[in-house]
């Protein structure tokens, strides 16, 4: 009796460390798959959309028509179209890994230690995930560099543009690091508050391709939306971080002369948001579709 009373409460002991084990595994593959997935769905959407951001970019950074922007993309040459690509993979996967992954993060820890509506729980979870995402930069910083032909004699490759920045100091790879924080923590912020409320007024998805198709529409809609508020801080961002030494101009006072050298009308300064407004829907169909793909394999 005595050995068998022992042999149980030896096996109690055993058990619920066993269960703890798996339970504590349980969690951290479902902690880490949001950042995973966050990764892969970034992964496909650069890989597809590259060369429409290059048109895109070039009309934001010189107030061109879409047609002189994409004869720009021509004279350059095919072996250029996917130069620049490797900073946007670096970072975006990154950025979207951590947009992603820290947002559910964050919601789940402030959910835990404050009493405050859930909404607003969500919304600082999804600026501060936005705001960290600011400290990939230099990667932003770089693509600009590299994306603008301007530069295409200077630098060959993503690693020399590092190398060529660096005498300037820290600060010069964090030159427009200002819109990038008034973009992200906003944008994330409507991006996840919206994302929910947006697919249920979809029609309702009972097969496995409707639910991707939903996720798409959602994502799509939300990115175009948003590509189009934060349009004039990207060109404000674009025209600063084009820019090698010299003087840190404000964000104001960089606005102020573009919208001077555009004549001052709204239509110029939005020059490559209808461009943008496809991508966008492209874009984020593609993350959010993927993303949620993911997300149920996982």
């Amino acid at each position: 009796m005595d050995s068998e009373a022992h042999g149980k409460r030896k096996s109690d002991l055993v058990l619920p460390t066993a269960k703890q084990d798996l339970i504590q595994h349980a969690v951290t593959i479902g902690a880490g798959k949001h950042y995973l997935c966050g990764y892969c769905a970034a992964f496909t959407n650069i890989a597809i959309t590259f060369p429409i951001q290059k048109v895109l970019f070039r009309q934001q950074l010189y107030g061109l028509r879409i047609r002189d922007a994409i004869r720009q993309l021509e004279k350059d040459g095919i072996r250029n179209l996917y130069r620049g690509i490797l900073p946007p993979l670096l970072q975006k996967t990154t950025t979207l890994a951590l947009m992603f992954g820290l947002y559910e993060d964050f919601s789940s820890l402030l959910l835990r230690h404050t009493t405050s509506p859930e909404l607003v729980t969500r919304s600082v979870a999804a600026i501060l995930a936005g705001t960290t995402e600011a400290l990939l930069t230099p990667f932003e910083r770089v693509q600009t560099l590299l994306q603008d032909y301007k530069h295409h004699d200077r630098f060959t490759n993503t690693f020399q543009a590092f190398k060529v920045l660096r005498p300037y100091g820290i600060r010069e790879y964090y030159r427009g690091l200002v819109p990038i924080l008034v973009r992200n923590g906003p944008s994330n912020a409507l991006f996840f508050g919206l994302r929910t409320p947006i697919k249920q007024c979809l029609p309702e998805a009972k097969t496995y391709s409707a639910h991707v198709i939903n996720d798409f529409i959602c994502g799509g809609l939300l990115g175009a939306m948003l590509g189009i508020l934060f349009f004039p801080i990207n060109v404000v961002k674009a025209r600063m971080q084009s820019q090698i030494g010299g003087e840190f101009t404000s964000s104001g006072k960089v606005f102020m002369t573009i919208w001077t050298e555009r004549d001052g009308k709204l239509t110029h300064l939005f020059r490559g948001a209808l461009l943008n407004y496809n991508r966008s829907i492209l874009s984020w169909g593609i993350i959010n579709a993927t993303y949620e793909l993911l997300l149920k394999l996982f």
